[in-house]
């Protein structure tokens, strides 16, 4: 790809002089973030023949080894009970995770990782830090540790614009 091509695939470029601030950090975060992720997609794909949807549905079971009910990973992932459903059906298939009986309501279910889908995961997850080390190595320590406390600061001042 040309760097005129690559430049034009770049959400950040329609950026003009008389767009807002904000709108332009916006479209800046949305650029860096969109040109990561597909790259992560790449990657899970080659490498270990998974879409990111599973990764990021094992890493949360990974956080919580008791499991989580299918409704806590629909708002942790940010996407519909039938998209999490569909994820675990797969991963359940692959004997990956398993539904449990939730011990706080017998009525509910939880999913939890198996012992190969935490050994799987363990694997993936070892990789994929690698790869996001690699695809910002070129960043200073310092400016890291200055976009992390930006960015941690944003996200609590929208958190505290939600909850008015």
């Amino acid at each position: 790809m040309s760097d005129f091509e690559d430049h034009e695939l770049d959400l950040a470029s329609r950026l003009r002089q008389e767009h807002h601030q904000s709108l332009k950090l916006w479209l800046r975060m949305l650029s860096c973030t969109v040109r990561i992720e597909n790259e992560i997609r790449t990657r899970l794909r080659a490498g270990f023949g998974i879409t990111l949807p599973r990764f990021d549905l094992m890493a949360q079971l990974e956080r919580h080894p008791d499991g989580l009910r299918m409704g806590e990973l629909s708002k942790r992932m940010m996407v519909t009970g039938g998209n999490v459903t569909g994820i675990t059906d797969q991963l359940e298939r692959e004997g990956l995770v398993v539904r449990v009986p939730d011990p706080n309501d017998r009525r509910a279910w939880a999913v939890r990782l198996t012992p190969a889908g935490r050994s799987a995961f363990a694997e993936m997850a070892a990789v994929h830090e690698r790869w996001i080390d690699e695809m910002l190595a070129d960043i200073p320590a310092e400016d890291k540790a200055s976009l992390i406390a930006l960015l941690a600061s944003m996200k609590e001042r929208l958190r505290v614009d939600e909850e008015r």
